[in-house]
């Protein structure tokens, strides 16, 4: 075409002004069928966190976070053991049940209350520093991690 192109919705009356006819600016300006991203299109709604499933990656964060914490306990019992001196066998069957507990936990985050069973796996390990006091430098870390991804799950699920 030679002429600049024309909106196929825009009418015919040649009486009326482009913006009376809903021509406005250049043919780049015309709408494509898709919504303007305006500032204001969010007043009254949630904001969108741009993720394509925002419960699938906040489930992920959760899972991560209890994984990695299983990781951490189960590779953290002999290094105690070596350097910090006793670790009784309660102590290291509670560290290893824990780290069960973590990645049970962390297979079950599509149920609501695994979040609220994960606060409570991190209270459990805090009070592991009875046991040895590095449960408890362990439980401080991780506390700190959960709350971050209780934090960013309330973020973007609102």
């Amino acid at each position: 075409m030679t002429g600049p192109e024309r909106d196929p919705r825009a009418t015919e009356d040649l009486t009326g002004s482009p913006a009376d006819q809903g021509v406005v600016g250049s043919p780049a300006d015309q709408p494509t069928g898709e919504e303007p991203a305006t500032e204001q299109s969010g007043a009254g709604q949630p904001r969108r966190s741009g993720l394509r499933n925002p419960e699938r990656a906040v489930r992920g964060l959760g899972a991560g976070t209890l994984s990695l914490e299983a990781l951490v306990l189960l590779l953290a019992i002999q290094p105690i053991r070596v350097v910090g001196g006793d670790l009784s066998g309660a102590a290291i069957g509670a560290v290893v049940a824990l780290a069960v507990a973590a990645v049970v936990l962390a297979g079950m985050m599509r149920r609501a209350w695994a979040w609220h069973a994960g606060t409570v796996l991190q209270g459990l390990l805090l009070l592991g520093g009875l046991l040895h006091w590095s449960l408890f430098g362990l439980g401080i870390i991780f506390a700190l991690v959960w709350a971050y991804a209780l934090h960013v799950r309330r973020v973007i699920l609102g």
